[in-house]
């Protein structure tokens, strides 16, 4: 995360939240350890004091290493439970300063929609097909973070008529970023690499 941010262009962070199985967020993408630490188990099937011995930390953690300078863009995998909702508000505040809560799920951003109405929720999708703009629409969601592949000016006035503004992942070229900054995404999910050329 620190060198992340070390990035000169960098002034945010996307991370995936899950819960442990003592409902706890914790980071990690996949939805087992199998990929990256070599074992079986699922997120939601182990302890976050478990978890933590593998070097996957808790939200709570995350939030006070990085602090309210940065951008976050909180992907929940799954509905992590209302603890999420607790654990954002304590490390940024009850109108989650300079963060937004996005999902691939509609019922993860349902359940943020009910719980804390006035957070922002950006609904990810592969491009913006009808059904993810009624989605996101009906969700009162700011914004659609699509594949940046799916991203052009049909794709911008589209969403722009519907009301919402279009954020992209995973940008891993420079002439990409730029391309996507030109269109006028407000925000861009980018490796490292990507913006240091």
């Amino acid at each position: 995360m620190a060198a992340a941010l070390a990035v000169r262009a960098c002034d945010g962070l996307e991370f995936d939240v899950r819960a442990s199985s003592d409902h706890i967020p914790v980071l990690n993408h996949d939805a087992t350890l199998a990929r990256v630490h070599g074992r079986p188990e699922r997120v939601e099937e182990m302890t976050a004091v478990a978890l933590g011995t593998l070097g996957i930390p808790t939200l709570r953690e995350v939030l006070a290493a990085v602090g309210r300078r940065a951008f976050l863009d909180v992907e929940l995998k799954g509905d992590p439970g209302g603890a999420v909702i607790e654990v954002l508000a304590a490390g940024r505040g009850p109108a989650l300063e300079n963060a937004v809560i996005s999902s691939f799920e509609r019922a993860a951003l349902d359940r943020v929609a009910r719980l804390a109405p006035s957070w922002p929720r950006w609904l990810n999708a592969p491009w913006l097909s009808p059904a993810a703009l009624r989605t996101a629409t009906e969700l009162g969601c700011r914004a659609v973070s699509l594949d940046w592949r799916a991203i052009d000016e049909s794709t911008m006035d589209t969403a722009r008529a519907a009301g919402l503004e279009v954020a992209a992942y995973t940008v891993r070229r420079r002439s990409t970023y730029d391309r996507l900054v030109r269109l006028g995404v407000i925000a861009i999910c980018a490796e490292a690499a990507a913006l240091d050329g």
